[in-house]
C-alpha cells in the first residue's frame, strides 16, 4: 500500500499512515502478550480476538469533507482520532470492562477519551466502549504521540454492530424507521442475550468454585482422620 504514496505529492500522506500503523502495532504487541499470557497461565481469558485497521487516504479525505474540512494532512492530523483504529471483542460485559482496566495499567498508553456506550447506549441501540488514546511512536526523527480508537465489545455486540454497519452503508443513514425501529428491538434482544451469558458464565463459576471448596474439605477431613 505505501509503495503507491511514493509521489512526493503523497509522501506526506505516507508518513502519516506509516505513523499511525506503527502505533497499532506498537498497542498490537500489548495486546497480542496479554492473550499469550491468559491463554497459557490463567484459567481464563478475556480476549476473543483483535482486529486491526488504518484508514486509506480516501477514507480519510472522504470524511473530512463530510465533516466539513478541507482534505488536508493538517485537518487529519487535527480533527481525526480515528485514522487508526483497534476493535478488541470478549464473551461478556465483564471482560470489557477487565481489559480496559488492563490497558490503564500499561504506562505508556494515555487514554485521553472513554465513551461508554454500554451504560449509555446510542439512541440506535448501539453497544461498545470506546477509548481515544495516545501512544508515543519512536522514530528516528524523535517521539510522536499518536491517537488510536479502541473499541471493546462483546462478540453480541459486534454481530449487531457489523450488521447495522452494512444496512446503514446501503441506505446511506436514511433507512426507513419500520427499519430502525426493528434494529432497535434486536439491539435489546442483543443485550438480553448478553445478560443471560453472562449469568450463566456466572452460575458456572460459582459450581467450580462451590465444588472446589468442597473438596478442599473433604481432603481436610481425610487428613485429619489420619493423624
Amino acid at each position: 500500500m505505501y509503495e503507491a504514496l511514493m509521489t512526493e505529492e503523497m509522501k506526506p500522506w505516507r508518513d502519516l499512515l506509516l505513523v499511525h500503523n506503527f502505533a497499532v502495532n506498537e498497542i498490537k504487541t500489548k495486546l497480542q502478550i496479554l492473550d499469550e499470557e491468559f491463554r497459557n497461565i490463567h484459567d481464563y481469558n478475556p480476549i476473543e480476538h483483535i482486529r486491526y485497521r488504518v484508514k486509506k487516504p480516501n477514507s480519510i479525505t472522504e470524511k473530512l469533507i463530510r465533516l466539513g474540512y478541507e482534505p488536508t494532512i493538517e485537518n487529519a492530523r487535527k480533527h481525526l482520532s480515528d485514522i487508526a483504529g483497534i476493535r478488541i471483542i470478549c464473551s461478556f460485559t465483564t471482560d470489557i470492562y477487565k481489559v480496559f482496566d488492563l490497558l490503564k495499567k500499561q504506562d505508556d498508553i494515555n487514554i485521553v477519551q472513554i465513551k461508554d456506550y454500554i451504560e449509555n447506549p446510542k439512541a440506535n441501540g448501539y453497544k461498545s466502549l470506546h477509548l481515544l488514546v495516545d501512544i508515543p511512536v519512536y522514530l528516528s526523527s524523535g517521539v510522536v504521540p499518536t491517537r488510536i480508537e479502541i473499541q471493546i465489545r462483546t462478540i453480541a455486540m459486534d454481530f449487531w454492530a457489523s450488521l447495522e454497519h452494512k444496512i446503514y452503508y446501503k441506505y446511506r443513514n436514511e433507512a426507513p424507521s419500520s427499519i430502525t425501529d426493528r434494529l432497535k428491538v434486536c439491539a435489546n434482544m442483543i443485550s438480553i442475550l448478553d445478560e443471560r451469558m453472562l449469568e450463566i458464565k456466572n452460575e458456572i463459576t460459582s459450581l467450580h468454585d462451590n465444588e472446589d471448596t468442597l473438596d478442599k474439605l473433604v481432603i481436610s477431613e481425610v487428613e485429619l482422620g489420619k493423624e
